[in-house]
């Protein structure tokens, strides 16, 4: 299985991480550069203010780029390099900056992806209030104007916000981002609401604007939990729990997914969050629903999950010894293919991984080379991973790898190189390592690279036992039957039941009922649903049918668990009991 013909390669950095010249050209504050004035925020009270020097060397940057063969580069736009006070008059050599940058960009062949922002918001806005003030999003949307005027006569690929959980959460509810406050929950979700407002804005603002037919998407910070078996249960648990909303926290999928592609806080969250719950009106919630073309994933890592009593999630811990990075993520590859695989079963939206990658202990060795080994293992294993996603019918669009040079990260300052490129931060020397080289390789042979690793990772069912799996999915709200899917594959129902249950140690019959089950389970907990509308979207012929497989392998009646699980507080209570962080943080080395 190779990768699709049209898949996008690139890597991605931010403005605040690499540009430096903080406040060069008329640029202002951003909350960033007041966050790290301070002491105590930042390792070794280190800054961005230089950072990569990228404003000054972005040329170079780009040969770099062009020399690793990269398809396409994820830049990020500073507000206030734009508009120095956030709003009002536009800073002509600011935006000149990207002006230029995407013009070099584009000569060496390599396709811009503009995101809006990347987590600096600007100094002169946060003394008006920053996320709570309730005009955020009209300032958010005027900056995101001056943008799409000025670069959208080239510019195709749009992103407007990068992980809201972690702006919102580590920047208001922890304090270990810029700005650094440590609100209550009802404050949290309100910045968090008016954030989803600006996307919102800025997505009208894109489609009204661009001057070349947009695709637009958003990139937030996906909790991933994969199974930590391949069993039906752990599946069903793993899923469960990619869609579960935890109280105290933000860190989770569906209170940020659901508002932009469904056009409603999920019902769970609302329940779980109570009164700390924004009150928002339709009008709001018609804002935040704009039409996307993509869903952007930033996956680094995810959590184990085996399923406890009534298939409920639980976290299941790694070994002694498990791989990490140097930041302490877990390197769990796995992630790449669940959460990609999760999140378009829920969200029904090509998928772009728009961050991936590891931190590691790089240095250039004496031979002038950097060999960050450790980092292609790494790629390797993620990448096949996607590629199995792939192979299942996911559709994936593209991979960015994080980061293309090692830069400022955050609060951990220079301590952790992500980076494609080593960057001597006195010297600004920079050197491609060896994972840039590897890299090219995977680029211009469009995946195939990858093939010489394949038999070590490849599962070990055989083909016919795969296209199965796939087929059950992809077809579970469809009346088939074994025969059904026998005749697919072109061979015999005894022979394809026999395969199956060598290889999966169940009834292919078996895995098709739990499958239903597991599918009509989570249609029943959505709002609206009428036992009727999920039998028949389950694949069952008639209610009595359905009643009668549900109860006996749920051990509760479709009305019962429909009760049970839209509408009471013991989801919280289980969550609290299966092990599962109530604050998950995907990016967090806790």
């Amino acid at each position: 299985m190779s990768f699709p013909t049209n898949f996008c390669w690139g890597a991605v950095a931010s403005a605040y991480q690499i540009e430096g010249a903080w406040d060069a050209d008329g640029k202002g504050p951003s909350v960033w550069d007041t966050f790290t004035s301070r002491r105590g925020h930042v390792w070794e009270g280190q800054t961005g203010r230089t950072a990569c020097d990228h404003y000054n060397r972005y040329r170079e940057d780009v040969a770099l780029m062009s020399a690793m063969g990269l398809q396409a580069y994820r830049l990020s736009v500073s507000w206030s390099r734009v508009m120095p006070e956030g709003t009002g008059k536009v800073n002509a050599a600011g935006l000149g900056f990207y002006d230029r940058l995407v013009d070099e960009l584009l000569a060496a062949g390599i396709q811009p992806w503009v995101t809006l922002f990347h987590w600096d918001f600007p100094y002169q806005l946060f003394l008006r209030g920053g996320w709570l003030n309730p005009d955020s999003p009209s300032w958010f949307a005027k900056y995101a104007a001056a943008v799409v005027d000025r670069l959208s006569d080239r510019v195709t690929h749009w992103m407007t916000l990068n992980e809201p959980q972690c702006f919102i959460g580590l920047g208001h509810a922890s304090g270990e981002h810029a700005p650094g406050l440590k609100l209550d929950l009802p404050e949290v979700l309100l910045a968090g609401h008016h954030a989803l407002l600006a996307h919102g804005r800025a997505v009208e603002v894109i489609r009204e604007r661009a001057k070349r037919k947009p695709i637009v998407g958003w990139s937030p910070a996906g909790t991933i939990y994969y199974p930590a078996t391949e069993s039906p249960e752990d599946i069903n648990a793993a899923r469960l729990a990619t869609r579960s909303i935890w109280p105290d926290g933000v860190w989770n999928n569906r209170w940020w997914g659901d508002p932009v592609v469904f056009g409603s806080y999920p019902e769970e969250g609302l329940r779980v969050y109570g009164d700390a719950a924004p009150r928002a009106t339709k009008a709001d919630m018609k804002t935040i629903h704009q039409p996307i073309d993509f869903y952007g994933c930033n996956i680094f890592q995810g959590d184990a999950i085996k399923a406890g009593a009534d298939g409920t999630p639980v976290l299941a811990p790694l070994p002694p010894g498990h791989p990490r990075t140097l930041y302490l993520w877990s390197q769990t590859p796995q992630a790449l293919y669940w959460g990609a695989k999760f999140l378009q079963e829920l969200y029904r939206l090509p998928i772009v991984i728009t961050e991936n990658g590891m931190s590691n202990c790089d240095m250039v060795g004496h031979d002038g080379r950097v060999h960050d080994q450790v980092r292609i293992e790494f790629m390797i294993a993620y990448l096949l991973q996607l590629r199995r996603a792939l192979a299942e019918g996911v559709d994936v669009r593209g991979y960015f790898a994080w980061s293309l040079m090692d830069n400022f990260e955050w609060q951990e300052g220079y301590k952790h190189r992500f980076g494609l490129v080593h960057v001597d931060f006195v010297t600004q020397k920079r050197t491609l390592k060896e994972s840039a080289h590897w890299y090219r390789e995977v680029i211009q042979t469009n995946g195939q690279a990858l093939e010489q690793y394949a038999a070590v990772d490849s599962p070990t069912q055989p083909y016919v036992v795969q296209e199965t799996l796939r087929y059950v999915a992809a077809n579970i709200g469809q009346p088939f039957n074994i025969k059904d899917i026998a005749s697919h594959l072109r061979c015999h129902p005894d022979f394809l039941s026999r395969k199956f249950k060598q290889h999966m140690q169940s009834d292919l019959s078996d895995h098709i009922r739990r499958a239903r089950i597991a599918h009509a389970g989570e249609l029943l907990r959505q709002p609206g649903m009428t036992i009727d509308d999920v039998a028949e979207r389950s694949g069952f012929s008639d209610r009595i049918h359905f009643t009668k497989v549900f109860r006996r392998i749920i051990g509760q009646t479709p009305g019962q668990f429909q009760k049970r699980h839209r509408a009471s507080p013991e989801a919280t209570a289980l969550a609290a009991t299966a092990g599962i962080p109530q604050s998950r943080n995907p990016r967090s080395s806790v």
